[in-house]
């Protein structure tokens, strides 16, 4: 099956933090971390994918105040840190959702992402992953992570829904369009 047809089926993306929501640094202060670099771009990214209907999740092996305040702020409502075997969250995502594994896409950058990326239907790998994971990707962005790279993925979910040119003309007639989440 092409990456495009992965993609009509999609109704779960889930994101890794470390290297895809940013560029992989962290920065530590005296008292534990103090910083994390997100892309404005990524950020209206998953909002349309909010708008658009697509549910999102994060799985990540760390743990982070500023993940939390991020992802509440972008109304990600499944945060699954301190992940070790991110297989678990996964089938308890697809469980509470009802969806079957190729109804879900995930996108990572480094070994621990490999046994989701194995399973679900849409596999995305961003441009600065180590080469086992983009080996294994379906998908593999133009963006590194923390550049834009889940923005480039929403894209292509949604153009190959055949729903992308309706946010375009949503945002030329204001920013409105339904919200399905």
């Amino acid at each position: 099956m092409d990456k495009t047809s992965r993609g009509q089926k999609i109704k779960l993306l889930i994101l890794d933090v470390d290297g895809v929501l940013t560029d992989g640094h962290i920065i530590f202060g005296r008292d534990g971390e103090l910083m994390k670099n997100f892309h404005a771009q990524d950020g209206l990214g998953i909002t349309i994918a909010h708008r658009a209907g697509l549910k999102t999740a994060i799985i990540t092996g760390r743990e982070s105040q500023i993940v939390q305040l991020r992802s509440s702020e972008l109304k990600i409502l499944d945060v699954y840190q301190g992940s070790k075997n991110k297989l678990e969250a996964l089938y308890e995502l697809v469980e509470k959702y009802n969806l079957a594994l190729e109804e879900v896409a995930y996108v990572g950058d480094d070994l621990i992402d490999l046994s989701v990326m194995t399973k679900v239907g849409l596999s995305c790998a961003v441009a600065n992953a180590v080469p086992e994971v983009k080996s294994y990707a379906h998908l593999v962005t133009n963006h590194h992570g923390g550049k834009g790279a889940v923005r480039e993925v929403v894209e292509f979910i949604l153009k190959s829904q055949g729903k992308w040119e309706e946010i375009i003309t949503s945002y030329i007639q204001g920013g409105q369009i339904k919200t399905q989440q």
